[in-house]
């Protein structure tokens, strides 16, 4: 028997404790990075200035976690000083991101809100966000740009769009793409939750992503702690872009996480927990098995992106 979905009980987030908010965001130039030096940064650094120098993308994939570690103001200073050509995420970027710019907060505590079922159940946060999504996706907008147009027509309801990373990417002419798995975000919770407009526009966002990626000869790609969806989704982008005939081969890679997996380059078995790390695969060895190189660089990213914006802009 089907649940009545129509009966769940949402609630307002005004006035919820937020475990971010802005006043929590680390600013570029004013918040000193942390000390930070490991083989192979020099290279990547001067890999994603070559890059750009030559009109190469730079990709910048992520998960939550680097809006939750309050960075949203560094990923929009690399886009305005042209160091990050496209940005993309999981849906989790996109609410974090979404609810900062209307809320000035975000990132609930869970562990209390789930025993109770109140876990993701905001009213404004969903319902905004699922108007927004359907609405574009009846336009043919991606599902980034659905949410910047919808936060353009909405002024009143977004006071902080300054520190909002996908509005300042749309203002840019910057792509902000979001790829999304159904089910895994609390506005998939909400009574009017529209999942084919889900998935219709993260569809066009998927085509987004695979156009950068045709470019990427040359090019610079940079995950930073998505383990699942952003290194999937490169993968499936280059296959499509090679099948087309794009010649990408002499490529960059890197992959910031937390996890240490030793020599990333040597051969493991399945019977190596490491083995079955996507990002490993997916972001450092097979996307450079016909020329450039990958790296995994095991760091916070409170202290990798900070050090890689200063080392770019003092450089």
């Amino acid at each position: 028997m089907l649940l009545d979905y129509s009966k769940i009980k949402m609630q307002s987030a005004r006035g919820r404790t937020n475990l971010v908010t802005r006043e929590t965001l680390l600013t570029p130039g004013v918040s000193k990075p942390p000390e930070w030096a490991c083989p192979g940064l020099d290279e990547l650094i001067a890999r994603i200035r070559s890059a750009r120098q030559n009109g190469r993308p730079v990709i910048l994939s992520m998960g939550a976690h680097v809006i939750k570690n309050g960075l949203s103001r560094y990923l929009i200073e690399l886009m305005r000083r042209g160091f990050v050509t496209h940005v993309a995420g999981n849906g989790a970027c996109s609410i974090h991101d979404f609810e900062l710019c209307w809320l000035g907060g975000t990132s609930e505590d869970v562990p209390t809100a789930i025993e109770d079922g109140s876990f993701g159940m905001w009213e404004e946060t969903c319902s905004w966000m699922v108007a927004a999504i359907s609405e574009g996706a009846e336009r043919g907008y991606g599902y980034g740009e659905a949410l910047a147009r919808y936060m353009d027509a909405h002024p009143e309801r977004f006071p902080y769009t300054d520190d909002c990373v996908l509005y300042q990417a749309y203002k840019l002419g910057i792509p902000a793409t979001y790829h999304i798995a159904l089910g895994t975000d609390i506005i998939h919770q909400h009574p009017n939750a529209d999942f084919g407009a889900f998935g219709k526009t993260s569809g066009v966002d998927f085509h987004k992503i695979c156009e950068s990626v045709a470019e990427l000869e040359g090019g610079v790609y940079l995950n930073f702690g998505s383990a699942v969806i952003g290194p999937e989704v490169f993968l499936k982008a280059l296959s499509i872009a090679r099948n087309l005939g794009n010649p990408i081969a002499n490529i960059t890679t890197a992959n910031f996480d937390l996890l240490k997996l030793g020599d990333v380059r040597a051969r493991i078995g399945h019977d190596d927990p490491h083995y079955y790390y996507r990002p490993r695969k997916n972001i450092v060895n097979r996307p450079t098995s016909r020329g450039g190189i990958g790296w995994h660089f095991t760091v916070d990213h409170k202290v990798s992106l900070p050090n890689l914006y200063a080392r770019l802009i003092e450089e």
